[in-house]
């Protein structure tokens, strides 16, 4: 079981570059950042771009392993991203993990002024995203021309330091989805069902979409592909106490999960808590870890 903490893109980095010096001290094996332009009742305070922060998390650590918490087709296109990826990748020493997901709603298209696409097109857009964005990692000269995405004749060299290319973890709950994450996925991530109004509700939907993912995996013929679970989608903020982040985490790997992804705590709102919880929870790190 590997264990990853996602750290919000709310503060100056000044006060942010210790908790990734931290994140990494403590002994976690990946740290993550959202991507959007602004997020929830967040969308009126300080926040920063993804890209650049993960780029400065890379100075200020040498093991810990850096993604994005899911990079957004709302806003990013593939090719743009992809040489984003690849300077990544290139500055963190192989040390990228590429989140992405098929665009929600909210401030993330309403900035833009444009309309919000229905959930079906969202993921067709999506389909082309990845499409693109995996010949974009092992390809040169790429030329695509879909309803969503064009390109023509794209540069892609010199190529990932990851060989054949950074992991590429597929954010994924609804039937159509899953199945692009089980073709596409060097990973697969899922919250769970949104909105369950119990614990007891939500471990279950974590249940039975692992179940879905597994079918989906057979039917694109393949195996072996890492799961991550969004332990904060439950209803249960994972680091109220100690205690309750262990049992998330043995319910996690007992539903056959390989990696866990809790949240930096907060003064309040969003993942409000208290960092003493996160300082105990990284003494048990190994033995969460290895049990």
């Amino acid at each position: 079981m590997r264990i990853g903490i996602v750290i919000l893109p709310d503060r100056r980095w000044s006060r942010a570059a210790p908790r990734w010096r931290r994140a990494e001290e403590y002994g976690f094996d990946h740290a993550w950042t959202y991507d959007h332009l602004g997020w929830r009742d967040l969308v009126d305070g300080p926040w920063f771009d993804a890209v650049p922060t993960l780029t400065a998390a890379a100075g200020v650590t040498s093991r810990l392993r850096l993604g994005t918490f899911v990079a957004s087709p709302n806003f990013r296109h593939p090719v743009h991203f992809a040489r984003e990826a690849l300077a990544l990748d290139d500055i963190s020493g192989g040390r990228l993990l590429l989140g992405v997901g098929a665009g929600g709603t909210g401030f993330d298209t309403g900035v833009f002024g444009e309309p919000e696409l229905p959930p079906r097109q969202r993921v067709d857009r999506f389909a082309e995203f990845l499409e693109l964005f995996g010949r974009l990692m092992g390809e040169d000269h790429v030329s695509y021309d879909g309803s969503y995405y064009r390109t023509v004749d794209a540069r892609t060299l010199p190529g990932p330091v990851q060989q054949p290319r950074p992991p590429l973890i597929v954010a994924a709950n609804g039937p159509r989805a899953l199945r692009l994450a089980a073709r596409h996925g060097d990973g697969w991530v899922t919250t769970g069902m949104q909105g369950a109004g119990d614990e007891r509700a939500w471990w279950q939907s974590v249940a039975e979409t692992g179940e879905r993912f597994t079918a989906a995996l057979a039917g694109a013929g393949r195996t072996g592909v890492d799961r991550y679970l969004n332990l904060d989608s439950s209803p249960v903020y994972s680091l109220s106490s100690s205690e309750a982040f262990a049992d998330a985490v043995g319910r996690a790997r007992e539903l056959g999960f390989t990696d866990v992804l809790t949240h930096w705590p907060r003064e309040s709102s969003w993942y409000a808590g208290d960092e003493k919880v996160l300082e105990t929870v990284a003494t048990m790190l190994a033995q969460l870890r290895d049990s």
